[in-house]
């Protein structure tokens, strides 16, 4: 069953409402703000399993010393157009946020500018922070692994080795901007402890068990023994393919940032490469945005399989979401916004009224 549907809240009152949580913990006032901002965008974006639902577990984080709350990144080097930071575990958000603003600086320098960083915390929603670099007309390629999380098996294997290693695309067309956010793995970690916690089992074999069979019961992923993993893009028939993306990227956010699953890591965060292109330095914005934009508007006019359900691109739900809470607010379910409201008391920080 889906979880019951509480209150709206403006956006203001929740960014305002996050920021003094994590201000309240100590965290330095512009680490706290990239959160709060990027975590409220993404819950108006619709991706509500990496908005303010992930506050309770960033909170518990900090409380154990496993998310720096003040500081800066280390740079174990600097080419001009590329770049390694070590993010010594401070708050994923602000580090792609200074990852994103460095690179805008740069850009119209280079053309292409790519960042590698090791040690960042978790970096919540991948879309959400390509889309900073879309809507200044720039294209933005995002790739991000967990060495410490294991719980994608290898092609062909039995035994869960990686994260669902997601990564992300955005670039701008003449409305909104392209924002594709997908994964290696046929489903998350997240929505599969989600299906176990209610008691559900999936529509469709995504997982499969220590045996290698596939398997619709989320309790395989970590509540047996020998555990089971779950099932890469492409499934039993096709996984070398969401293999491969897995083998991608983690050659390029762990190979090319010096850190990875050799070195034993056992705090969870998150491995990254950012590369944001200036199609200035190619054909030019205006050749890109009209090839770009040709094709969208044909796809979204391609006479669609079911009438009631047209064609529509990665980005476009964000932006009537992103519209519809600008106006409305955001609605979170009762268990979300009573976890978020504990810890309210918890901190000593009043909660915002609903709309």
């Amino acid at each position: 069953m889906q979880e019951n549907v509480s209150n709206s809240y403006p956006v203001e009152k929740l960014t305002q409402f996050a920021k003094a949580m994590f201000c309240a913990t100590g965290m330095e006032d512009d680490k706290a703000d990239s959160l709060a901002r990027l975590m409220v965008l993404t819950d108006m974006m619709g991706h509500r399993t990496h908005g303010l639902a992930l506050l309770p577990p960033y909170l518990d984080q900090i409380e154990k010393g496993l998310m720096r709350k003040s500081g800066s990144y280390e740079v174990i080097k600097d080419k001009g157009s590329t770049a390694v930071w070590d993010g010594d575990y401070l708050p994923g958000h602000w580090l792609m946020e200074q990852a994103l603003n460095e690179s805008f600086k740069r850009v119209g320098q280079y053309g292409v500018v790519s960042i590698a960083l090791r040690r960042c915390h978790h970096i919540g929603c991948l879309a959400a922070i390509v889309k900073q670099a879309a809507d200044r007309g720039l294209i933005a390629m995002l790739f991000n692994s967990d060495p410490v999380g294991k719980f994608v098996a290898p092609y062909g294997g039995t035994e869960p080795l990686f994260t669902p290693d997601p990564f992300a695309i955005g670039y701008p067309t003449a409305k909104s901007p392209v924002l594709v956010d997908i994964s290696s793995s046929i489903t998350t970690v997240s929505m599969t402890r989600t299906h176990y916690a209610e008691g559900r089992q999936f529509k469709n074999p995504w997982l499969l068990d220590g045996d290698g069979k596939p398997t619709t019961d989320p309790a395989v992923l970590e509540h047996t023994d020998p555990r089971g993993s779950i099932q890469l893009v492409g499934g039993l028939e096709y996984g070398h393919k969401g293999f491969g993306l897995v083998l991608m990227n983690e050659a390029l956010s762990q190979g090319l940032s010096g850190h990875g699953r050799k070195d034993n890591v056992t705090r969870w965060g998150g491995n990254v490469f950012l590369q944001v292109i200036d199609p200035e330095w190619f054909a030019g914005l205006d050749e890109f945005v009209a090839n770009t934009d040709f094709l969208a508007e044909q796809c979204r006019h391609s006479r669609p399989a079911d009438p009631a359900k047209p064609v529509r691109l990665p980005g476009d739900q964000a932006a009537k979401c992103i519209e519809d809470a600008t106006q409305n607010g955001v609605v979170y379910g009762q268990s979300t916004w009573a976890a978020l409201v504990q810890w309210a008391e918890k901190l000593g920080v009043p909660a915002p009224q609903a709309i």
